[in-house]
């Protein structure tokens, strides 16, 4: 199978989930918006493709399916690609991890466009300001300790006791969230010495280590999803 994936071409964002995954599993892919400019996504934006009517990128076309959101993208591609384990149970579980990472991205990007997407940063500063300071202090312990929880009760190493598309998740997640807030991670990073463990394995992994080297991996920016806004950070 060669999978068409659809997201902005200049930034990681939701994409970046889905491309690790294809990278990991060495699967042949075509990063189409890269390729041929954003506007290669409008006509399955726009209802003028045959199939499923995408609400917004990312979207992935395997075959005659198209298949969008990122937790469903994931799900489809696991069981072809090895990036579940077996058992209806262990799929079913690395659905709903899935979309509570899916869950803290969107807190995360509120943290910087609380009032509106619509609008710049620079035009909701104090709202982001009161809200990036609860994520700091109450929203990203309770998210990152529950991961920390689910891998102890898991094998320590892996969110579902072997290596998934979770595990991949988890590493962009610790990887974004080290780029926004540094400050803030520094200080939480003591409290889960499994997801940093975790996080430093995937980035090891030989096809996940080569596509962090390559000019395939965009890098972070005041773009996406993570940002880094110093005045969002925990005091220096």
């Amino acid at each position: 199978m060669r999978y068409e994936l659809y997201y902005w071409s200049g930034i990681q964002g939701r994409g970046e989930f889905i491309r690790l995954a294809l990278e990991d599993a060495g699967a042949e892919y075509i990063d189409v918006a890269r390729e041929r400019g954003d506007e290669a996504m409008q006509a399955f934006l726009q209802g003028q493709c045959e199939g499923a009517l995408p609400f917004a990128p990312p979207f992935l076309q395997a075959g005659h399916l198209l298949i969008a959101q990122t937790a469903a993208i994931l799900d489809y591609l696991a069981l072809p690609l090895g990036l579940v384990p077996e058992g209806e149970a262990r799929r079913i579980y690395a659905t709903q991890l899935q979309l509570t990472v899916a869950d803290l991205v969107a807190e995360i990007h509120d943290s910087h466009h609380p009032i509106a997407s619509s609008l710049y940063y620079e035009d909701q500063r104090a709202e982001a300001q009161r809200r990036a300071a609860d994520l700091r202090q109450t929203r990203l312990p309770k998210y990152l300790g529950y991961f920390e929880q689910v891998l102890a009760r898991a094998d320590g190493r892996h969110a579902l006791g072997a290596h998934s598309y979770v595990d991949l998740s988890l590493f962009q997640l610790m990887a974004g969230l080290d780029y926004a807030f540094p400050r803030a991670m520094s200080r939480l990073r003591q409290d889960v010495p499994r997801l940093c463990a975790l996080a430093e394995e995937v980035a090891q992994r030989p096809r996940v280590a080569a596509y962090l080297a390559s000019p395939r991996r965009v890098p972070f920016n005041e773009q996406g999803i993570f940002r880094h806004y110093p005045a969002l950070d925990d005091p220096a």
